[in-house]
């Protein structure tokens, strides 16, 4: 599956205030879900001294598809499609890295 065939079935789920015009909903929703994957990874370094079960892994599995759904829909407010967005960033990391800059803050961020 491309990130563009995800993004275009997952719209078919897209029930939220607005949908179409609503940039606010799904950037809440990021939000958090990433929260939630931080207080997983809290909870592995409480609790597992810092050790992922396969039981963890799988509800991060979860969490990351969570965030995933919000990103394209994110994108989707915006008109941008997630194939367009992923090339962007690749080309983005690859210039960084040619140029020396992936570490730190040399480069505009």
């Amino acid at each position: 599956m491309t990130f563009n065939e995800y993004q275009n079935k997952s719209r078919e789920t897209a029930i939220y205030p607005n949908a179409g015009d609503n940039f606010i909903y799904p950037t809440l929703g990021l939000a958090g879900e990433a929260g939630e994957i931080s207080e997983k990874i809290k909870k592995v370094l409480r609790d597992s001294d810092g050790v992922v079960t396969d039981e963890t892994k799988e509800l991060l599995k979860k969490e990351l598809g969570d965030v995933l759904w919000y990103v394209a829909q994110l994108a989707s407010e915006f008109g941008f499609e997630l194939d367009d967005v992923a090339q962007h960033n690749i080309d983005k990391l690859f210039s960084r890295k040619e140029r020396g800059v992936l570490k730190g803050s040399g480069d505009t961020r």
